[in-house]
């Protein structure tokens, strides 16, 4: 799918539902052309409610406003304008023309959500970035030797792994893998497997560990400040690719980073760990959304979720918006996107 947004569209007329459809794959049919394509009867009259605004340009695909035009639907009920300079307005503005009523910004704030990767990605060129955070109640990743399986319950690594296979690629530090050796892929859920991209200045992740091999090994990307010594060429020939980021304050440039990221065409980061990374994004303001499960546990010590971001004061804290709240059984897990403000 990415960067390509995520679209749904529903067909109806005199409150019947005469056929719908949506955008499966990139370079597949829009899901207009869907839904229209599916219908065993005229849709003349009817109206069509999609959350995004329907494309006025020919790219993989063609105009999906010369479609609804052509079906003689009479009208467009849109949740978003289509951000992309290519479309933005201009959809809405065609189908005007052409007498056929439009509404839009119905549930804006739901279909915003929805593709926040693809908006962030469209206006920016930079991922959507979210950090996701398994803790103890008290704040605590790991406890003082490191352990860190199981945090969380059963019900909530569940959802992680939907998180996972929504995600273009899954973000981790080299001291993840050095402590946990993960791998990073998804198994609890049906779906695809995303990139995984290990921050690793230095090349110390080991040979034997799991992104390296198997037959994932493929979807691994090392980035490092190191890329031309022997260790790379081992890593490459495991099938690995390497990425070269600058470095300042003697860690990876996270924006060079992620405009690497964006450069091929991934719109989504689930950056997992450790505090460190996760500290890093925020002292960037690099991150756009953080998700916690929590889970009823106390250890009193042990390594915390954040290091020192640079706020002295409570009145400075970094405060989340539209906030997500949801119990995992005995976990709790709640989302918001960050305020820097």
């Amino acid at each position: 799918m990415s960067p390509n947004p995520m679209v749904g569209a529903v067909v109806e007329r005199n409150g019947e539902i005469l056929c719908e459809g949506y955008h499966r794959y990139f370079g597949g049919k829009h899901a207009e052309v869907e839904a229209i394509d599916a219908a065993d009867e005229d849709l003349s009259g009817s109206t069509i409610y999609i959350n995004l605004e329907p494309c006025s340009h020919s790219g993989k695909q063609p105009p999906c406003v010369n479609k609804i035009i052509n079906a003689g639907i009479k009208k467009v009920v849109i949740g978003n304008h289509d951000p992309n300079p290519l479309v933005n307005g201009r959809g809405i503005k065609i189908l005007k023309e052409k007498n056929i009523e439009v509404t839009s910004g119905v549930l804006e704030g739901e279909c915003t959500r929805l593709n926040e990767s693809f908006i962030k990605f469209i206006t920016m060129r930079l991922p959507f970035v979210t950090l996701k955070i398994a803790q103890t109640i008290d704040g605590r990743i790991a406890a003082d030797d490191g352990s860190s399986k199981w945090i969380t319950s059963e019900k909530s690594r569940k959802l992680v792994h939907k998180i996972r296979a929504h995600s273009d690629v899954i973000l981790v530090g080299v001291g993840t893998v050095l402590s946990d050796d993960p791998s990073l892929d998804v198994r609890l859920q049906n779906g695809r497997n995303p990139k995984r991209l290990i921050l690793d200045t230095n090349l110390r992740i080991p040979l034997e560990a799991k992104v390296l091999n198997g037959k994932l090994a493929a979807e691994t990307i090392i980035a490092t400040s190191s890329p031309t010594t022997s260790k790379a060429e081992k890593i490459l020939k495991k099938g690995a690719k390497i990425w070269q980021i600058p470095f300042s304050d003697k860690e990876i440039n996270l924006l060079e980073l992620l405009k690497k990221v964006a450069q091929n065409n991934f719109s989504s980061i689930l950056v997992e760990g450790g505090s460190q990374i996760f500290s890093g994004f925020l002292k960037a303001q690099l991150a756009d959304r953080i998700s916690v499960f929590m889970a009823p546990k106390i250890v009193g010590s042990g390594l915390a979720s954040f290091k020192n971001i640079g706020i002295k004061n409570i009145n400075d804290s970094l405060l989340l918006e539209d906030l997500e709240f949801k119990k995992m059984g005995c976990d709790y897990f709640y989302s918001g996107l960050i305020s820097y403000n």
